[in-house]
């Protein structure tokens, strides 16, 4: 019983977050003009949060949850495979950083 509360106490932060997050992409979107928005890696985060929460919920019916848990496991990758790729940018650039002080 203790558990189910805790884990419904997580369930609701993990909403109120992702909320906080979607109103907060939405109104800091500009929209310009009829020109399409890009899709930002914070964009694919928050997509990949919202299937995630809206999993837990039991938004999907078995049968799609195959379909739905393999593109989150391609959103997850994409954003690993970026994430790694940032980092070692950013520590090249330190180290060249470093040689060209020295």
């Amino acid at each position: 019983m203790a558990k189910e509360k805790v884990e419904k106490v997580e369930n609701q932060e993990v909403d109120q977050e992702v909320d906080q997050e979607v109103e907060q992409e939405v109104t800091e979107q500009p929209v310009e003009g009829g020109v399409p928005e890009s899709v930002s890696l914070n964009d694919l985060q928050l997509l990949a949060n919202i299937v995630d929460l809206a999993s837990q919920r039991g938004a999907f019916r078995g049968a799609e949850l195959t379909q739905v848990g393999a593109v989150f496991d391609k959103l997850q990758a994409f954003l690993g495979f970026v994430a790694k790729q940032q980092q070692e940018r950013a520590e090249q650039e330190e180290s060249e950083t470093e040689e060209a002080q020295s």
